[in-house]
């Protein structure tokens, strides 16, 4: 019995750092075995790109350079990580999956779909999540947020609309898609959000048990 493969998603300040840490409680309480991670990264190898494409730098980096490590770094962590850990039945939780690819590199930088869709074939043809958490929140408020943090990166400095395009992209994929991605109200308290986020693991935990 393969593991559920949940991808959680939302724009800079979303709140997915915590809401992480609630979905690996509510699992360990649970008794369901997991493996957290995240993209771009997740193995060294990943990790290091994922420095390469967030890192700020003087250097204008060109679109299709940064659509092209992202995914070299999501082949590798795929075929290192969550394709082993699936099929030993561990559920794999992932901060961040190929939807952040469309609407990143895709909705936010004006990339080309029919490129996005040739590689999402090919380095992820059907390893797509079971369910993708889509965290979302106004811009301003998770603005509000970002500047809290003590260290921010390259897409974190990025401009008002390349962060309202962001949202936008991430509820078109919702609505397009809405069996899979699951909008969750993330500027709600945080008993509300985890109290809809614990909604779809006990959807998707019944699911599971039930293939048992």
């Amino acid at each position: 019995m393969k593991g559920k493969f949940i991808s959680l998603e939302g724009g800079e300040g979303s709140g997915k750092t915590t809401a992480i840490h609630f979905i690996q409680k509510w699992l360990e309480s649970h008794n369901i075995p997991y493996l957290m991670t995240r993209e771009p990264g997740g193995t060294p190898l990943s990790e290091e790109i994922r420095q390469l494409i967030l890192t700020p730098r003087e250097e204008t980096v060109n679109d299709v350079t940064e659509l092209l490590l992202v995914f070299a770094a999501r082949a590798q962590h795929l075929s290192e990580k969550i394709q082993p850990a699936l099929e030993k039945g561990i559920w794999v939780i992932s901060d961040r999956f190929l939807d952040s690819s469309y609407v990143y590199q895709g909705k936010a930088r004006g990339g080309d779909f029919a490129m996005l869709d040739q590689l999402a074939t090919w380095v992820v043809g059907d390893n797509k999540p079971d369910a993708t958490l889509l965290l979302d929140i106004s811009v301003e408020l998770g603005q509000e947020r970002v500047v809290q943090r003590q260290h921010q990166d390259r897409l974190d400095k990025e401009s008002l609309s390349f962060h309202q395009k962001v949202r936008d992209g991430f509820l078109e994929r919702a609505n397009a898609d809405p069996e899979r991605i699951k909008i969750v109200d993330a500027s709600l308290s945080l008993e509300a959000v985890q109290k809809q986020i614990e909604e779809q693991l006990l959807q998707l935990n019944n699911a599971w048990s039930g293939d048992v």
